[in-house]
């Protein structure tokens, strides 16, 4: 059997300080990752490697033994009951606040000290790196290269098998005598998303805030981008920059302005654009595109954001409706069959109060309308969500299905977006703007589509915005919404 190089192993420590529990999972974790590309540097060079390299991530634990009662209104920062609690941890420089809060929170609602010490999850080598450099594959097309042995010979890679969502989709089994998760997301599963956040989005995941829209049209984005320029060069306190596809970095004129970093060649497949405020509280726009609503969520969500929103396009269903009318969603027809096996279709989507009100209240404030007269523009319903673009003209069993659910809009990502907001606890949202009417007349044609789109595009970003801001004047306590929680949650947010 192969002998194992692994650095000094390190003891479990107790800590009662958030800060110095989080300083010491980053000491652990950039020893142990330094640890490997100084292995993985010797083995590029062909250096004789007779012994398997491996580090692992660090740990943060909690050990309780006692059911009292908390306070009932927290959605979070508490184990579900007595026992030992615990999960790996990644990126502790990138996560330090959410961290510091989530260790804070169980140190003073349970009254005992946390534990940090080496888990028992191997690092993987590519994780290792703060981006997906495709190592391997750069040494091995290599014919040159000094390298005799296979990368997995000598080093962890990334297991797909063990990067599942089971804690979240509430399918984990728990093997005898092991410690309760503590956490939504282990270690490496965060690592896999961090990586293809970069590959899809264009930007690294140190940009990305806690407040993020999603949406279905390029319009936006430029409309976001010329927005978020004018407001840094106006010198807008409580900004710091705009960042961009290639993590292009435009500074706010106020302190010191400056643009650094060079735009990709090819624009990448959901590109990210953010506008960046101390303390993640900015916002991060990224443009979906078709059928890339799971995928995109499914990584963002190991980012733990305060609420994301839908802001897009919609058919709209009902003869009362205009193209420009508003539809806030209020509940969900599950066609697009994204989610069927991880969320049965039997799992209701429930509307979420406070990301309703700021909507409802946002579209109040830029519209100038209020009470009923707010009826002309904007309508709450059922928004349905089909995995058919041409779902018009598939039959009269489709436009009957969508009658009987009494749908006033469809599309094809908002369900998925807040579905995943209900399954991985993200507090999420649907405003959706009527750019056509099929099923009456109206087909989105290409002049009317230049004209509609130029009229409601700066609204609707507009009303997006000031609901976000809304939200962030919110409790963050308040915000993550009981409803969104299971029987035995995970005392991470």
């Amino acid at each position: 059997m192969q002998s194992i190089q692994s650095p000094p192993s390190i003891a479990a420590q107790s800590f009662t300080d958030a800060a110095a529990a989080v300083a010491r999972l980053e000491e652990i974790y950039e020893r142990n990752t330094e640890f490997l590309r100084d292995r993985f540097e010797a083995y590029v060079k062909g250096e004789p490697i007779t012994t398997r390299a491996r580090a692992y991530y660090p740990f943060v634990r909690i050990t309780t033994a006692t059911h009292a009662r908390l306070d009932s209104r927290l959605s979070y920062g508490f184990v579900a009951g007595p026992g030992v609690h615990e999960t790996s941890v990644t990126r502790p420089d990138l996560f330090r606040a959410y961290l510091t809060e989530q260790i804070g929170l169980l140190i003073q609602n349970h009254g005992v000290p946390v534990e940090v010490g080496e888990s028992a999850e191997p690092i993987p080598i590519h994780f290792a790196y703060r981006r997906d450099i495709n190592i391997e594959a750069a040494i091995t097309t290599s014919e040159n290269s000094p390298v005799t042995r296979s990368l997995r010979d000598v080093f962890d890679v990334p297991d797909l098998a063990t990067m599942d969502d089971a804690i979240a989709d509430g399918t984990f089994e728990l093997a005898p005598g092991a410690p309760e998760p503590l956490a939504l997301f282990r270690a490496a599963r965060v690592d896999y998303s961090l990586r293809r956040l970069y590959h899809y989005t264009g930007t690294d995941p140190e940009h990305f805030q806690n407040f993020v829209i999603f949406t279905n049209y390029q319009f936006y984005v430029d409309a976001f981008a010329q927005l978020c320029q004018q407001r840094l060069q106006s010198g807008e306190d409580g900004l710091e920059a705009f960042v961009s596809p290639g993590n292009v970095i435009t500074r706010n004129a106020g302190l010191g302005g400056g643009t650094a970093g060079v735009p990709p060649v090819r624009a990448p497949q959901m590109p990210a654009f953010h506008l960046v405020a101390p303390g993640y509280r900015g916002i991060t726009l990224i443009n979906i595109g078709p059928s890339n609503a799971r995928n995109v969520t499914d990584h963002v969500a190991v980012l733990r954001p305060h609420a994301w929103l839908m802001l897009g396009h919609c058919a709209g269903l009902r003869n009362t409706q205009r193209l420009g009318d508003y539809v806030l969603a209020h509940g969900y027809v599950r066609e697009d069959h994204a989610l069927d096996r991880e969320l049965p279709l039997w799992v209701p989507i429930p509307a979420l109060a406070e990301m309703q009100v700021a909507l409802e209240e946002a579209v109040g404030d830029v519209t100038g309308l209020e009470g009923f007269e707010l009826k002309r523009l904007m309508r709450t319903g059922t928004v349905a969500s089909v995995d058919n673009r041409n779902w018009e003209i598939s039959g009269p069993d489709v436009i009957r299905r969508l009658s009987q659910s009494r749908a006033v809009a469809l599309d094809m990502e908002s369900a998925a977006i807040a579905a995943n907001g209900y399954r991985f606890r993200v507090p999420y949202g649907t405003l959706l703007c009527v750019s056509d009417k099929p099923l009456h007349g109206e087909i989105k044609l290409a002049g009317m589509a230049s004209e509609f789109y130029r009229r409601r595009v700066g609204q609707h970003l507009e009303i997006g915005l000031k609901a976000l801001e809304r939200l962030k004047q919110q409790e963050s306590e308040r915000l993550h919404s009981r409803k969104l929680r299971s029987f035995a949650e995970v005392a991470f947010q």
